[in-house]
């Protein structure tokens, strides 16, 4: 069973990557693996309710297909069961939180000259909380610890104080949770939530900007905080002068406390760190392994992580011994599975739906009032500008609409871009937060 559990995480891991966080969040975290047999090539997942297996087996069962051959191979069947058809002691909703991030500790956490000043800032406010260093803002490359770096944060903090109110959320979801609770006017209940909090930790910040009345709201929520010194802990991939379309009352107010950086780790923090992760799983590494991991993957620390656990995989799983070849083919797999996924129409219509308040369905309709009409504008020249598609094919995915339309769309943005810095930095922060995702 743990050998599955490991295995299951690397599964997440796969799917995470290419779905959005709303669709993770919705449908594959509420997954359990409950067995894996070899001998009938079948795996048994347990999901909520019926209507969660039927929707996972209407719209996910590709990616989850991909995901187990990715990890065991082809031939594995996959079948969903309910709580009222599996005898399985039912456990308590915070266990799949707690699977998710025991292991984020300060002590797991491996310090090198890359992040040590990251490190140091958010153990003084882990310590601290509310006093030094208000708000943390904590950037770098994906891949990197800063999430590790929040999830410690949380649970030092919890373990001096059972009793605070911790919250951490995703940039994207924030937005998310807005935009729901503006559609069902549940915004006093959003309100609450957040600014009740005692500590507020906000990952991928950047994903907020360009969307005006999310920012609002998060900038009255950061000065609810703030004067409570309620302390706030933010990450980006970039530091605050470098999102071009986050407001400027933001970026002053991000800014006002201590912006720490983190680089990818040198060659002995990488080895530090691939050891720590294998003492972490109960593995014996070779250290001729460790080494030409280390060697091989140098950027990211997430990617180090992913092929010692995938090795403890392959062995517990397979008995398979743990050489360097089989590491030089697991590294292969990784860095294939971390290629992101091809970027589609609907990802980008999305992304600017969220941008203006409006929905993917606005956008594809007739409806013709400014905002709507402006979001459309501008989606159709975020699809060209990607994906390079044709007119024709834009014309398609856009609601049947024909190639002098297309042209007029692109051409209009264009036209308006050069006239309006703002607008240009809104649409060139909307493709960029695209292609990062």
């Amino acid at each position: 069973m743990d050998s599955f559990n490991e295995a299951w995480k690397i599964v997440c891991d796969y799917c995470k990557q290419r779905i959005t966080d709303v669709a993770y969040t919705t449908w594959i975290s509420k997954i359990e693996p409950v067995n894996l047999d070899f001998a009938q090539g079948k795996a048994i997942l347990m999901v909520p309710t019926d209507f969660n297996r039927q929707t996972l087996i209407r719209g996910y069962m590709k990616l989850l297909n991909d995901a187990f051959a990715s990890v065991f191979g082809e031939g594995i069947e996959i079948c969903f069961t309910i709580p009222e058809e599996a005898s399985v002691k039912e456990q308590e909703t915070s266990e799949t939180v707690m699977d998710a991030d025991y292991e984020y500790t300060f002590d797991t956490f491996i310090v090198g000259a890359s992040n040590k000043f990251a490190h140091a800032a958010s153990l003084a406010v882990a310590t601290n909380p509310g006093q030094a260093y208000n708000p943390l803002f904590i950037y770098g490359n994906s891949g990197l610890g800063k999430t590790h770096l929040l999830y410690a944060i949380r649970n030092e903090i919890i373990k001096t104080d059972p009793h605070s109110v911790i919250t951490y959320v995703k940039g994207d979801d924030f937005t998310n949770e807005f935009i729901e609770a503006l559609q069902n006017a549940t915004t006093s209940d959003f309100r609450q939530k957040y600014r009740n909090s005692d500590v507020l930790l906000v990952d991928d910040i950047q994903f907020i900007s360009g969307k005006e009345r999310t920012q609002e709201e998060f900038f009255h929520t950061f000065n609810a905080l703030h004067e409570a010194n309620c302390q706030i802990v933010l990450t980006s991939d970039r530091p605050p002068k470098e999102i071009k379309t986050l407001e400027d009352r933001l970026r002053s107010r991000f800014e006002s406390g201590l912006l720490a950086d983190i680089q990818p780790p040198d060659f002995e923090t990488r080895m530090a760190i691939i050891k720590r992760k294998a003492e972490l799983l109960e593995m014996n590494l070779p250290d001729d392994v460790t080494e030409y991991i280390a060697t091989r993957l140098k950027t990211n620390i997430r990617q180090l992580e992913g092929v010692v656990k995938k090795l403890k995989a392959k062995n517990q799983l397979y008995g398979e011994k743990i050489t360097i070849n089989v590491a030089q083919k697991t590294i292969s797999d990784i860095l294939n599975n971390d290629q992101p996924p091809p970027l589609t129409v609907e990802k980008i219509i999305d992304e600017v739906a969220h941008t203006y308040g409006v929905t993917g369905d606005d956008i594809r309709s007739a409806k013709r009032n400014s905002n709507i009409s402006n979001a459309r504008q501008i989606a159709i020249y975020a699809v060209r500008e990607i994906t390079g598609m044709s007119m024709k094919l834009i014309g398609e995915e856009f609601g049947g609409r024909d190639h002098s339309t297309i042209v007029y769309a692109i051409n209009q943005i264009e036209k308006n871009m050069s006239k309006d810095p703002k607008l240009k930095s809104t649409v060139e922060d909307i493709i960029k937060n695209i292609r990062d995702r």
